[in-house]
């Protein structure tokens, strides 16, 4: 993938991670209003303040995890910029083009992507 190629992919891949982010944070509500939806919702039934309650926590993991996921693309754009995009951070070779295509940030071979993800014993 040639870097203005790479370039273009993750721009869009970080425009449209940011429309998700703030689709997410239009539906999660403020710590007041969510103060204030509590003390309306005293007479509420335990199962719909549940119900709430996980709504709530989704949200949160959402925008967890895409902010994360901006991070990851900001980062890839940085090593577009230091000349060392495309290459795996372990063992320096070439990350295949179709995972770039797929994941625009990956940082790893599929190899050393494995090895990472493994749980250290």
């Amino acid at each position: 993938m040639k870097n203005q190629q790479a370039r273009e992919h993750l721009v869009a891949e970080r425009d449209r991670l940011t429309e998700v982010r703030d689709a997410a944070s239009r539906l999660s509500t403020s710590p007041a209003e969510a103060t204030e939806r509590e003390l309306s919702s005293a007479d509420q039934h335990p199962a719909e303040q549940a119900t709430e309650t996980l709504e709530r926590e989704l949200d949160l993991g959402v925008l967890q995890s895409v902010e994360a996921e901006l991070l990851e693309v900001q980062a890839a754009l940085e090593r577009l910029d230091a000349g060392t995009y495309g290459n795996c951070e372990v063992c320096s070779k070439p990350i295949a083009e179709g995972r770039l295509e797929a994941m625009p940030a990956a940082r790893y071979c599929v190899e050393d992507q494995a090895k990472v993800e493994r749980p250290a014993r």
